[in-house]
């Protein structure tokens, strides 16, 4: 089990101590602490290991910026499919109606 003073410690600045706080609030102990455990090896010393790396990936996740989503807009093929399918789909159910005995 490793724990890590996000609060206390200097390598990070103010406004990525806040952004971990928020990223990573469900592994935060009430004390401000970040808190890893890693039972996959056999000895000690390999699960400390372990639990540094997860650590690490864990804060370089959370302080990487989102990819902002580029808004796009359908292709003009896309539309026509859209409504060449919305056709077939009323004339299927067109088709259900039971017809009347002046219809044929």
């Amino acid at each position: 089990m490793g724990y890590w003073n996000i609060a206390a410690s200097t390598l990070v600045t103010a406004e990525q101590k806040e952004l971990l706080l928020h990223k990573l609030s469900n592994r935060i102990t009430k004390e401000g602490s970040l808190q890893v455990k890693s039972q996959v090896h056999r000895t000690q010393q390999s699960n400390k290991e372990e639990v540094i790396a997860k650590m690490n990936h864990l804060v370089s996740q959370a302080l990487t910026p989102k990819k902002a989503r580029i808004a796009t807009k359908p292709s003009k093929a896309a539309k026509e499919k859209r409504i060449e399918s919305k056709k077939k789909q009323s004339e299927h159910k067109a088709n259900r109606k039971k017809m009347k005995p002046g219809d044929y």
